[in-house]
This record gives C-alpha cells, structure tokens and sequence, in this order.
C-alpha cells in the first residue's frame, strides 16, 4: 500500500483511512495494538496494517466494516496526539484485501499466508457472537457496551465485587491484557472529558485505576468503555475503586 498524501477531498470515503505522522519509535506490535485500542470505538476493525519497511515508516491504516465508522474516526481523531505527535488522517486511496475479497474485486498478491485469513474468519465470528449480547444504544462502540454484570464470567479470581464501591472519581478496571501499558489505556480513556491520569500495579498485571475530576465524568467514562475489548478475549470490567 502507498499513499501520496492527497486531502481527504480527493479521495472518496470508503471503509479504510491512512494514517501518517505516526512516532516510528513504537513497536510494532505496540503501534497496531494502540490504534485498535483508540479506533474501535467508532465501529468493528477488521484489520490494521502497518509496516516495518522504511518506505512505510510512521504510516499505518485501519480497516473498517462500515464506511460510517471511517468517517467518523476520521473526523474526530484528526490531529489526535498519538505518543505525542498529531495523526494525519484521510481515507485511503487503495482498496484493502479484505474488502476487496467481500466485493468480488480481490486480486491475490504474493506471501499471503492462508492462516492469516482463517485467524481472521475466526476473529470475526467470534466478534460478531460478542456484539449479539446486550446492546446498550448510550454507546456506539465497536461491540456495543458490555452485557450486564451478571452475564460476565467469572474472570478467573477477579470476580464481580459482591459491595460496589460509591460512585465516585476514581475507576477501577479489570481484565486488562498483561500486555496493556499505561500509554494505551490513557489514549483510551484520555478521549472522555475530565481525564486526569491512569496508574497501573506493576506488582498487579491485568489491573489499573483512572482517575477523573469527578464522579459524573468518571460515571460517563464507565458508561462508554464498559466492556471494551482491548483483545478478543478481555472484554474490560470497571467498577468504581474503593476508597
């Protein structure tokens, strides 16, 4: 894929956006993680592409399953600080492999390794089993907002609190990804008015606290990200922290 910088005019909105200005010291792995992370709350991600060539250096894209998704991503996360530099965003000029295999238009490129896709059909079903739960309408996310409490599992130790804590400014957030950073989970939950900072447990993987100027901006936060799913199988839990 390569783009040449044309304005978001030129290009008709289609379901995949290109982003550039991205900090090249990232991972790569970290890099694609933290754009799903920031990016599925506009609609489901069927895939993110980037690359460690020089030639894509600082450039990634992030394909959509609907166009009204890309558009709004586009439109809010434009000049989003993303480890601390602005992302340049448009709609891509090139059409990705996925949508093209769904419209019939896919022409098979060299080194594309079969397991991807069947990883890929399995990702998606099992996404699509998950937005079957409890919608809830305050939360156009990616999979909907998380089914009520009683229908999370029990998440191996860290079960429900049987006596929630008060509402008040300071989430409590469980079923992380040992691999979540605190960078990810900011630039989550940075995006929800008030934010003020996030602290993780070293000691404690899986668990962090975020903390807001108030409970109604912590409450609001709780609505919008409950159940978020930072990889398929960690859908979050929060709670408000016990103090």
């Amino acid at each position: 894929m390569e783009e040449a910088n044309p304005t978001s005019a030129e290009v008709p909105a289609n379901k995949t956006i290109y982003i550039n200005n991205l900090n090249e010291k990232i991972k790569l792995d970290e890099l694609k993680k933290s754009l799903n992370a920031v990016f599925s709350q506009f609609g489901k991600i069927l895939e993110v592409l980037a690359f460690k060539t020089l030639k894509h250096k600082g450039q990634a894209w992030v394909v959509f399953e609907e166009v009204s998704s890309a558009a709004n991503a586009l439109r809010q996360m434009q000049g989003f600080p993303f480890y601390d530099k602005p992302m340049r965003i448009q709609y891509a000029k090139t059409k990705s492999d996925i949508i093209a295999k769904a419209d019939g238009t896919f022409v098979p490129r060299e080194k594309r390794k079969k397991h991807e896709e069947r990883g890929r059909k399995k990702k998606e079903q099992h996404d699509a089993n998950q937005a079957a739960l409890g919608l809830n309408p305050a939360y156009a996310g990616a999979y909907g907002a998380a089914p009520p409490l009683s229908q999370i599992p029990f998440m191996g130790g860290r079960a429900v609190p049987e006596g929630p804590a008060p509402p008040n400014n300071i989430l409590f957030i469980q079923n992380l990804p040992h691999q979540t950073t605190s960078m990810m989970l900011q630039m989550l939950f940075s995006q929800c008015p008030g934010f003020k900072e996030v602290r993780m447990i070293e000691a404690k993987p899986g668990i962090a606290f975020v903390e807001y100027e108030n409970e109604m901006q912590s409450t609001v936060a709780m609505q919008n990200l409950q159940g978020f799913k930072v990889t398929d199988d960690n859908p979050m839990l929060i709670t408000f922290a016990k103090k």
